[in-house]
Parts: structure tokens; C-alpha cells; sequence
């Protein structure tokens, strides 16, 4: 279960870590010529996108950084908390969108870091 837990949390935390820094780091209307995934920052300010993609940065950090210095474990799954509570704001912005088949990976986001959330507060916690 544990390493099932690293595992999970290293995979989203590599993919938050790259999603987010690609928003940090790419102009608002480069990531809406993206594609249609990229569509959805028509409804967000410059800033707004900036902001999820920090939020994303830090959330990635918070997932693996606490665990392996052994500084306030606690944050682990709070960290995957946050990435849950971002994740159901994209999916009903998607909803909104009617990008209904993009819902469906933002569900499976939700259900990975619930699993993290989970098991880090309850069987596998870090906190003694």
C-alpha cells in the first residue's frame, strides 16, 4: 500500500509539476492555440491561469518534498486535498464547457489524489 501511495503521488506530482509550469510559463493565448484541451482558459484572466499553474507547481512540490525531508509529512495529503478541490473546479468548468470527455480526466485525477488523501490520513499515514 505504501509504495502504491508513492507511486501514485509521484505520478501526479510529475504531471501537476509539468501542467503547471507550462501555465507559469506560457502565455495565456499560446496555451488556448494549444488545442482543444487548452481551451478552457478563455473563461480565466492572464493572472487566473498563472495562478492555478502556481497552485499546481506548489501542490506537486507538497505531495512528494514534506514526505522525503521528513519536515511536516502532514502536508502530504493535504496537498493532495487541494489538487482534489482544484480538480472539481476544472471538472465543472469543463462541465460548463460541455467538454464532457475532459471531464472524465479530471475524474480520474480526482480519484488518484482522493487515494493519496486517503490512504496518507488513514492506513499509511505519516503522522505517528
Amino acid at each position: 500500500m505504501n509504495l502504491a501511495l508513492w507511486i501514485v503521488a509521484g505520478l501526479l506530482a510529475a504531471a501537476y509539476f509539468l501542467g503547471g509550469s507550462f501555465k507559469v510559463i506560457t502565455p495565456k493565448q499560446k496555451i488556448a492555440a494549444a488545442g482543444h484541451s487548452g481551451r478552457w482558459v478563455e473563461d480565466f484572466s492572464s493572472g487566473g491561469v498563472k495562478a492555478i499553474g502556481g497552485l499546481e507547481v506548489l501542490a506537486a512540490a507538497g505531495l512528494i518534498l514534506p514526505a522525503v525531508l521528513g519536515i511536516a509529512p502532514v502536508l502530504v495529503p493535504l496537498a493532495a486535498l487541494g489538487l482534489v478541490l482544484l480538480m472539481i473546479g476544472a471538472a465543472i468548468v469543463r462541465t460548463r464547457r460541455h467538454e464532457f470527455k475532459l471531464v472524465v480526466v479530471d475524474l480520474v485525477y480526482i480519484v488518484l489524489a482522493a487515494f493519496v488523501v486517503w490512504g496518507r490520513f488513514g492506513p499509511e499515514s505519516f503522522i505517528s
